[in-house]
């Protein structure tokens, strides 16, 4: 497992496979969203968690369709399938890396985002901790919906059609966050409802998304 660690990692940075695809794509919408409102400020604080979780759902959303497309091209796809790895890890490897390359760094660059949508200071540790708790689901439920489309010849738009619905859970409690956050409100039940996402998708969409690749694959 470490070794596809790996090997996905050396591959999405060598091809721009999503590390700086999703940066840049996250910092447009940072930037053009204030030139399109103005400068008021008051109404960029506002609508600022909802903006950003946005952004990071979209820039999520960018390499999905890459996730196993191009293993089932060359025919890795049908070794891993044979390899004593268990379907269920491969898939899990897979979303790891697609959030080592997308959702760690957009959490990271997220403070900077914030502070040019004028996001009130007490949103930042929870927008922090609720992209931390949250696209990591982003990355697990997209590599289900990219193993729904193996084997489909562009497949991108069908991808983004199967997998925004399963977003829209994940996105309307991770911008709750950090909006009760940043007015200064009880955050607990938006933070557990997110978490329970997050837990479910990880322990769930493995199984589903392994079954669905081996039945491409017959």
């Amino acid at each position: 497992m470490k070794a596809l660690l790996i090997r996905d990692l050396t591959l999405a940075f060598r091809a721009g496979g999503g590390f700086g695809l999703a940066l840049a794509f996250f910092l447009l919408v940072a930037v053009i969203v204030p030139l399109g409102v103005g400068p008021l400020t008051e109404i960029l604080g506002r609508i600022a968690p909802g903006i950003l979780w946005v952004g990071a759902l979209l820039a999520c959303l960018l390499s999905l369709d890459r996730m196993f497309a191009l293993d089932y091209e060359d025919g890795s796809l049908d070794l891993l399938a044979t390899s004593p790895m268990p379907m269920e890890g491969v898939v899990g490897v897979k979303a790891l890396a697609h959030w080592l390359v997308t959702g760690l760094p957009l959490t990271a660059l997220s403070p900077l985002l914030g502070l040019m949508l004028n996001l009130p200071g007490p949103g930042y540790p929870w927008l922090i901790l609720s992209l931390l708790l949250g696209t990591p689901a982003l990355s697990i439920i997209g590599a289900f919906g990219a193993a729904l489309v193996v084997g489909v010849k562009r497949g991108g738009l069908l991808l983004s059609l199967l997998v925004l619905p399963l977003y829209l859970p994940t996105l309307i409690f991770g911008a709750e966050v950090v909006r009760r956050g940043a007015l200064g409100l009880p955050v607990q039940t938006p933070l557990l409802l997110l978490a329970a996402i997050t837990a479910g998708s990880l322990g769930l969409l493995p199984y589903a998304a392994a079954a669905a690749i081996r039945i491409c694959l017959r």
